[in-house]
C-alpha cells in the first residue's frame, strides 16, 4: 500500500499518462459503442426516472476499476456503480488508502438522449485530500487534467478561470429541483436576484470544466455524491477557483457539508455566491 503523499507524487509523475490511457480506453471500448446505438434493454432506472444507468456505465466502470487498482497496488475504488449496488463501499473515502473515485458516465441522461454533453470522471484522493483528476469528454474528444499544485489543463493548454467581467450577471448552473429538499430550495431562491442569471445543470463534470475554463461563473449543487464533485472541484482549483459550501467552508469529498454548495471562478464569486445561498446579502 502506498505510505505517503511523497510516493503518491512519485506514482503520478511516472503513471498520470497510464491513467490517461486507462480512462481512454475504457470510453473507446465500452461507452462510445453504445453512444446513440443502446438497445432499450441497456437502459435501466435507478432512484427514478431522471437517474438512469447504462450497460456501458457498468462495464466502465468495471473497467476502470481493473486497470486503475493494477497501476496503483492497494488502492480502492469507489465507483458510482459499485456503491449503488454496495453503499457501505462508499466508506473507503474514510479510511488511509488511496481512493480512486469513478463517474464512468456523467450526464447519463445526456448519453442516453444521444446529446455528447457527458464525460468519465476519475480522480485520486487520500485521507479526504484530492491529488488528481482526469475528465474526459470522449464524444468532443476533449480531455481535462489536474494535479495537486501543478495546475489544471484541457488538452495540453493550461487552464486559468479567471474572474467574472464586473458589472455583468452571473451565470450560474444550479441543481435539478427534483434533487432538492425544500431547504435547499429555499437557500437557491437567493439565486433569483439582480445581478444573477441561473439555469440547470448539465453533466456535473462539464460544468465545472466551464468554470475552469472561465465559461461559467459558478456552480450550485446540493447533493455530495464524490463521483460528481472530486475531479471537477481539483480541476477548478487548479484553475484558480474556489468552494464553499453555505456554512462557509470548502466542501469535503468524504461528507458532512452544509448544502448547496458552490464552485466558482475565484474566491470573491465564491463568497458572493455563498453569501446569496445563506441569505445574508
Amino acid at each position: 500500500m502506498i505510505e505517503n503523499n511523497e510516493t503518491i507524487d512519485e506514482f503520478l509523475a511516472q503513471h498520470s499518462a497510464d491513467v490517461e490511457e486507462a480512462v481512454r480506453k475504457a470510453a473507446a471500448a465500452e461507452i462510445m459503442p453504445r453512444f446513440r446505438q443502446l438497445a432499450a434493454h441497456e437502459v435501466d432506472q435507478k432512484a427514478g426516472p431522471h437517474d438512469l444507468v447504462t450497460d456501458a456505465d457498468r462495464l466502465a466502470e468495471q473497467y476502470l476499476t481493473e486497470a486503475l487498482g493494477a497501476l496503483l497496488p492497494g488502492s480502492v475504488v469507489v465507483g458510482e456503480e459499485a456503491v449503488h449496488a454496495n453503499p457501505a463501499s462508499y466508506e473507503a473515502l474514510q479510511g488511509d488508502a488511496p481512493v480512486w473515485i469513478v463517474d464512468p458516465v456523467d450526464g447519463t441522461r445526456q448519453f442516453v438522449h444521444g446529446d455528447s454533453g457527458f464525460c468519465t470522471l476519475v480522480a485520486l484522493a487520500q485521507r479526504g485530500v484530492l491529488l488528481a483528476s482526469w475528465t474526459y469528454a470522449p464524444a468532443r474528444d476533449q480531455l481535462a487534467t489536474a494535479i495537486r499544485g501543478q495546475g489544471a489543463f484541457l488538452d495540453g493548454e493550461r487552464l486559468h478561470s479567471g474572474a467574472p467581467e464586473p458589472g455583468r450577471d452571473l451565470e450560474i448552473a444550479t441543481s435539478h429541483p427534483d434533487y432538492t429538499t425544500d431547504e435547499q430550495k429555499q437557500a437557491l431562491l437567493g439565486l433569483w436576484t439582480d445581478g444573477v442569471r441561473p439555469r440547470p445543470c448539465g453533466s456535473a463534470g462539464l460544468e465545472y470544466l466551464a468554470v475552469a475554463r472561465g465559461e461559467l461563473d459558478a456552480t450550485v449543487f446540493s447533493w455530495e455524491a464524490a463521483w460528481d464533485h472530486a475531479a471537477g472541484l481539483l480541476l477548478v482549483e487548479e484553475a484558480g477557483g474556489a468552494h464553499l459550501t453555505r456554512a462557509g467552508e470548502p466542501f469535503r469529498i468524504t461528507g458532512g457539508n452544509v448544502l448547496p454548495f458552490t464552485t466558482a471562478r475565484d474566491a470573491a464569486t465564491a463568497r458572493r455566491v455563498r453569501e446569496l445561498l445563506s441569505g445574508a446579502a
